[in-house]
């Protein structure tokens, strides 16, 4: 991922935030510099989980997932995480142990969806992470942006970026899955078209800015 592309975007985003806020059908909390700066950590994460070829999905690596969270909400830094061992041990637990979602849910729609296409697998995934019950007690859509990143990057599609030009049209349809349950008939039905939807809204937002681009090879003879 190029990184550096990725942070101009987000910055803009921080400049511009009070506006976006102010048209937003339901404003958000503040994007602070420990915001932007989580998330960067967050994309190089999920970059260095790429170049590493982890398995998201894989059973072995579902802690991942909750070191993804951990890292939009804490960061990196140790202390840090040492004084939000707390509410990250109420993070696992309820990633684990919740009947109604969890990774269960997760990992279960992504096995029954696994042939399709890497954009509407992302579309897919985000909802099931934000709808009732989400998956972590905090920062579903920032985690939710970087699960959907590595899912399209992973088939070589460029990962989904906050821009000011798309902030609205993220934001508000990601409200309003906030308030559908994930067991619900509503959902059941709605579902294919929110899915089709937002992935009709990923394809439009995929930026070849946000991929390294390759150096090229020097041909010999």
């Amino acid at each position: 991922m190029n990184l550096s592309a990725i942070e101009t975007s987000l910055r803009a985003v921080q400049a511009e935030f009070p506006r976006i806020n102010a048209i937003l059908k339901s404003p958000r909390d503040r994007m602070d510099d420990a915001i932007v700066e989580n998330m960067l950590a967050g994309y190089a994460a999920v970059d260095n989980l790429l170049a590493r070829k982890v398995d998201l999905f894989s059973v072995a690596n579902l802690r991942q997932f909750l070191e993804l969270n951990a890292t939009v909400l804490c960061g990196v830094k140790p202390q840090t995480r040492v004084e939000a061992a707390q509410h990250l041990a109420a993070t696992e637990a309820r990633f684990y142990e919740e009947t109604d979602g969890g990774i269960r849910d997760i990992m279960e729609w992504y096995e029954m969806h696994a042939k399709e296409g890497a954009e509407l697998r992302a579309a897919g995934v985000y909802i099931r992470v934000l709808s009732l019950p989400e998956l972590f007690i905090e920062g579903n859509h920032r985690t939710g942006a970087l699960i959907m990143s590595y899912i399209l990057a992973r088939d070589g599609h460029p990962p989904f970026v906050l821009t000011v030009e798309n902030a609205k049209a993220y934001f508000d349809p990601s409200t309003l899955i906030t308030k559908k349950k994930k067991k619900s008939l509503t959902l059941l039905f709605e579902m294919p078209r929110l899915k089709r939807n937002f992935a009709e809204f990923l394809h439009s937002q995929a930026k070849a800015r946000y991929l390294q681009t390759k150096s090229r090879q020097p041909q010999s003879g």
